[in-house]
């Protein structure tokens, strides 16, 4: 393999349009072809110079690339990567897995047993801040966490946005957890440790719509810790990682955090990375902060160039189909337990 890998994008959407632009962008990485049906897809393909394909299948047999991304509708996604592993081609796959984990887990074998790798892509794994608060956590200055706050709290648009083709999400299924939360859990699984247990309760009093527009948790961590998570797609408020990390430049910027760990030495704030500490037995003693700074890095490019690595298996991936995975079964046990209003242990 040469050092430029060439990769095909199925799914020409909107999250497949950020990623042919990170190809595009990416010195090491050029476009083998589109896959999608599209006249739109196909017209794009034309002025890059690089061919369409409506069937994957096809598209990976006849352009040969090196890698594919694949991005198409959620229910695809199992489909399209058992086609990429029957194809043996390293597959950046969008989160999530599936929309079940039997299904998810079936796709992670087949890989698993072929060998090709699968990168999910929750591209906060990517992210400077995110692996800034992972690291903070892992080094132990927080010693032993014993507290998690995680506050996902935004308002979607009444307009538009639940209307017309789009009026699926005001549907079971298009709700907040479902669309929304997967991101919260990977980020809290990613700094904290695997969550074994979910106790959850839900709401849809801000619309009346079928589904869920508010959700509360209390998270049991694998390291003993207590977490709890709020998410509301429906309150004006800026405790959410879109607007407070401004890493997407779609959003405003404020200079809020939405997440805090908490532990026997100190605490952390994220994604501000404020470290908080007593100078010395506790609360009798005065308290101090000290602020990291991370240059700003665009996460859907880093993921990218990191795709690039898998491909020529210099990297394992920074999350794989298992660990993927396994952030989708604790986003599916929150509708579980907000369900039966029990105690959901996680495998």
């Amino acid at each position: 393999m040469t050092d430029i890998v060439r990769i095909a994008v199925a799914g020409a959407g909107l999250i497949g349009q950020a990623h042919i632009k990170r190809i595009l962008e990416e010195p090491a990485a050029e476009l083998a072809a589109i896959v999608d049906p599209s006249p739109k897809a196909q017209e794009q393909a034309a002025s890059l110079g690089v061919p369409c394909f409506a069937d994957l299948a096809e598209g990976l047999r006849e352009a040969g690339p090196d890698g594919v991304v694949i991005a198409t509708p959620n229910q695809l996604h199992v489909a399209n990567g058992l086609t990429a592993v029957e194809a043996g081609v390293p597959m950046l796959l969008e989160k999530p897995v599936s929309g079940d984990v039997e299904s998810a887990m079936r796709l992670v074998a087949a890989a698993e047993a072929a060998a090709v790798p699968i990168l999910v892509g929750h591209h906060r794994r990517h992210s400077p801040l995110i692996q800034r608060a992972r690291a903070i956590v892992e080094s132990g200055r927080l010693g032993r966490i014993t507290a998690v706050t995680g506050l996902c709290l935004f308002r979607k648009p009444n307009q538009g946005y639940f209307d017309g083709p789009f009026s699926w999400r005001r549907e079971p299924g298009g709700g907040v957890v479902l669309i929304n939360l997967i991101h919260v859990i990977d980020d809290l699984r990613n700094i904290c440790g695997d969550i074994v247990a979910i106790q959850a309760a839900e709401a849809n009093a801000a619309r009346g719509f079928p589904v869920e527009d508010t959700a509360a948790m209390i998270l049991h961590f694998a390291n003993g810790a207590l977490g709890t998570l709020t998410i509301s797609d429906a309150a004006a408020a800026p405790w959410s990682w879109e607007l407070t990390s401004g890493e997407n430049k779609a959003y405003p910027h404020t200079d809020q955090f939405c997440y805090l760990v908490a532990g026997v030495e100190g605490s952390l704030t994220v994604p501000r990375l404020d470290v908080w500490g007593h100078e010395g037995d506790g609360w009798w003693t005065p308290i101090r902060s000290e602020r990291s700074v991370v240059p700003e890095q665009d996460p859907l490019t880093l993921q990218m160039r990191h795709f690039c690595q898998v491909i020529r298996r210099e990297a394992a991936p920074l999350l794989d189909g298992r660990g993927g995975t396994r952030t989708l079964e604790a986003t599916l046990a929150v509708k579980r337990a907000a369900e039966t209003g029990g105690v959901v242990r996680l495998s």
